[in-house]
């Protein structure tokens, strides 16, 4: 029971860790726009480019750009007057989501019915 509880507390607070990454990557439209920076070059891409390949507005491009800046998913260099954004391989924020991910999924699977274990291992 005390083991129970003690993965539970640590989903908890890892949840409140991971908050603002999965607020940001819960979102269709920045969902979208991370795809096209993985379809991108690995330079980076810059505004004008991910507007036209997602046809979404200018400002709603740079809208959501900055939420997934701030979350820590994107990042964005700059080369005089012009600016790339690019996925981040920030490993901290990353790692923590998948580290959330496979707590939850442990949890998971030992709730599961026993005959549905086979093979997950």
């Amino acid at each position: 029971m005390k083991e129970c509880q003690y993965r539970l507390k640590r989903i908890i607070k890892e949840f409140e860790v991971c908050h603002d990454a999965l607020v940001a990557i819960g979102d269709e439209t920045r969902q979208l726009i991370i795809m096209t920076l993985l379809e991108s070059d690995c330079n980076g891409i810059r505004v004008g480019e991910i507007t036209e390949k997602t046809h979404l507005s200018r400002p709603a491009v740079s809208h959501h750009l900055k939420i997934l800046k701030e979350a820590g998913m994107i990042n964005m260099r700059r080369e005089g007057t012009k600016n790339y954004y690019y996925m981040d391989a920030n490993e901290t924020q990353w790692g923590q989501i998948a580290q959330l991910v496979n707590h939850i999924y442990e949890v998971v699977k030992d709730f599961a019915p026993i005959d549905t274990r086979k093979g997950d291992d």
